[in-house]
């Protein structure tokens, strides 16, 4: 910024002069004094416009100097807002990116999971005509071979199918399963029938047989599944029990772990509990019958479901099953 030319003290003497220069008379003067005090008056009127001059330019220094000041302030706060723009981006397509992995990740564990029930039905499917037999002592198929030995065995617990021609076996092996050494078990053997209604007859008859016997040991026979389809089917067979007790009529379980009911008069098959549930959330008769399910904790398996019937009159509870939180289940009476 510019200095001032006059200094305040000057600028007063410059005024009184011109004040008393026009307060005085000039009829008295002389023609060279009249010229002398306008000449002054002019020099005060010119010293006060240079003053003005100096004192508008030093306003306009101030100006340009604000002015700048406010451009360069501008010009910041442009590059701010274009950095924060840039970080909002930035921002923006991580979030969006993100989105796109979580996608992908949904993508990637249902595909794994429909690749695992893909290769578990396969697997299940390949596995239909086997049974597991389970108990038999080791070391016992040394001079009979493990075929011959299963044989032995359906002969002796089923006499009545010994002589089936659709009963035979394909081949049969030992298995290795899994150890526990708090469950010390001999490996089981895998029999593979022909055909399945050979297979389906031989676990009828095991399932109607108190007990199965090997030279006085207990065996058992089931069917070889994966550890998954047998979760499935133990889950079934709970709500199986539950409608058989309250004489709703499910008919049978399917291969692998469906279930079939009689629903309405009509015969229906659910893969899982979820589908079974919303089947019978539609279901609308007259005759109905009400299971509330209440969450109790078990030290085991941390919490038991109990279906207790709803019916008039009824106080019944049925046995305690696994089952997701509580909820209200309407069963329809077929």
């Amino acid at each position: 910024m510019t200095k001032r030319r006059n200094s305040p003290q000057k600028k007063e003497h410059e005024e009184t002069t011109a004040k008393d220069l026009t307060n005085r008379d000039t009829s008295k003067r002389s023609e060279p004094e009249f010229r002398i005090t306008i000449i002054r008056i002019l020099a005060g009127v010119e010293n006060r416009l240079d003053s003005l001059s100096a004192e508008i330019k030093e306003v306009k220094n101030s100006q340009n100097e604000i002015k700048d000041a406010i451009t360069e302030l501008q010009s910041r706060m442009d590059a701010a807002a274009a950095r924060m723009d840039e970080v909002e981006h930035r921002i923006s397509d991580r979030a969006d990116k993100l989105i796109e992995n979580n996608q992908a990740e949904k993508k990637r564990e249902m595909k794994a999971k429909e690749d695992n029930l893909t290769i578990r039905e396969i697997s299940d499917s390949l596995k239909r005509n086997n049974i597991r037999i389970i108990g038999v002592p080791e070391e016992e198929e040394r001079e009979i071979g493990v075929e011959g030995l299963c044989e032995q065995i359906i002969a002796g617990n089923f006499p009545n199918l010994g002589k089936d021609t659709d009963i035979k076996t394909q081949e049969a092996q030992r298995t290795l399963i899994r150890f526990n050494k708090n469950q010390p078990s001999t490996w089981h053997i895998i029999v593979k029938f022909t055909k399945c209604s050979g297979k389906e007859r031989i676990m009828k008859a095991a399932r109607e047989e108190k007990s199965l016997t090997y030279k006085g040991r207990q065996i058992r026979f089931a069917e070889d599944l994966s550890t998954e389809t047998w979760q499935a089917r133990k889950e079934w067979e709970d709500i199986f029990n539950v409608q058989k007790q309250k004489s709703m009529q499910p008919r049978r379980m399917l291969y692998p772990a469906r279930l079939s009911f009689k629903i309405e008069g009509e015969i229906k098959s659910f893969p899982d509990r979820g589908a079974w549930v919303a089947q019978l959330v539609k279901c609308s008769t007259s005759a109905q019958v009400m299971i509330s399910w209440s969450v109790s904790p078990s030290p085991a398996s941390g919490s038991v479901l109990t279906a207790r019937s709803l019916e008039p009159g009824s106080d019944s509870v049925s046995p305690s099953l696994s089952a997701p939180p509580p909820l209200m289940l309407c069963l329809s009476l077929c």
